[in-house]
């Protein structure tokens, strides 16, 4: 009962949070980056950042931080980005940040953007890491995990794994300059920051239009619509009980329930709208002759 009022009450949390972008799509940010690979670091040192991406999801206007635009302005050619990455992903950062400041206001819709390996958390360390010190920290009111309110809006199993990949499949969403992260691994190991970069503003692209479904409701997922209310007999009690609303079209409901079958059995033992008991009697016969002797 209790995970069941639990998944009710996430999923109009979740709702509503969707309800709030959709009003204020005009202040709305998509945000995703790329970078060095988080996974088999024997080193421990935190992955390098590639670029960065944040779309006007009304306008669909971007904004974009590279290592290989801030190369090309400090005229460092392609075979020497590797030298200077310390230098040149800095200023990268730099510039997201002055960014970041001037739109603190604005809410920033991501993916999986949670945590120190992946998110908020590792893009301020990175830039820690190299001396510099982000002038604004991002409210966490201003976060929205578009991945996790799809979660609680359609359930857990709503599409497999890789689920970006997955969902832009179902809803015939192209991949044209997509990688996903292994794709994104080889290609900084290549040092193909060109790649990386239209890899990053591809995504923006397709979270947008994952959004834009979502607000619609148009979204195409493998959830059934049990997967998506978990409604159990126990919670709906629960729903009554919490809402006087909702009560009162309960307590109606139920009469209603009651009184039908006690008409309907009423009718059926000789009422006189029972058409069977004004034929009962044999014709001919006089009721009164069987009437007992008093």
């Amino acid at each position: 009962m209790t995970s069941a009022l639990a998944k009710i009450e996430r999923r109009k949390k979740a709702r509503r949070e969707v309800e709030e972008i959709h009003k204020n799509e005009k202040h709305v940010l998509i945000i995703h980056y790329s970078c060095e690979s988080f996974y088999d670091r024997e080193t421990g040192q935190t992955p390098r950042i590639t670029s960065i991406a944040a779309r006007n999801f009304a306008s669909g206007q971007t904004e974009s931080f590279s290592i290989h635009k801030i190369a090309e302005l400090a005229v460092c050619p392609p075979e020497k980005i590797e030298s200077r990455y310390d230098e040149l992903e800095k200023k990268m950062l730099g510039e997201f940040f002055d960014f970041l400041e001037s739109h603190a206001s604005y809410d920033w819709v991501h993916w999986n953007m949670r945590d120190i390996n992946y998110g908020f958390a590792a893009l301020e360390h990175r830039f820690k890491v190299l001396r510099g010190k982000p002038k604004t920290r991002l409210d966490e009111s201003k976060k929205h995990d578009l991945s996790r309110i799809i979660v609680a809006l359609y359930g857990p199993s709503y599409i497999s794994h890789p689920r970006m990949k997955k969902l832009m499949e179902k809803n015939g969403i192209k991949a044209l300059d997509f990688l996903d992260g292994a794709g994104e691994a080889a290609a900084f190991e290549n040092k193909e920051f060109v790649r990386l970069h239209q890899s990053t503003l591809r995504k923006v692209d397709i979270i947008s239009n994952i959004l834009g479904r979502v607000i619609d409701g148009t979204l195409k997922t493998d959830a059934n619509w049990r997967d998506q209310y978990g409604i159990h007999p126990i919670a709906l009690i629960e729903i009554v009980v919490k809402h006087p609303l909702v009560s009162l079209a309960g307590l109606m409901l139920a009469i209603a329930g009651f009184a039908v079958p006690f008409l309907q059995s009423a009718k059926d033992n000789g009422s006189p709208s029972n058409p069977s008991t004004k034929n009962s009697q044999p014709a001919g016969k006089d009721p009164g002759l069987h009437r007992p002797l008093r």
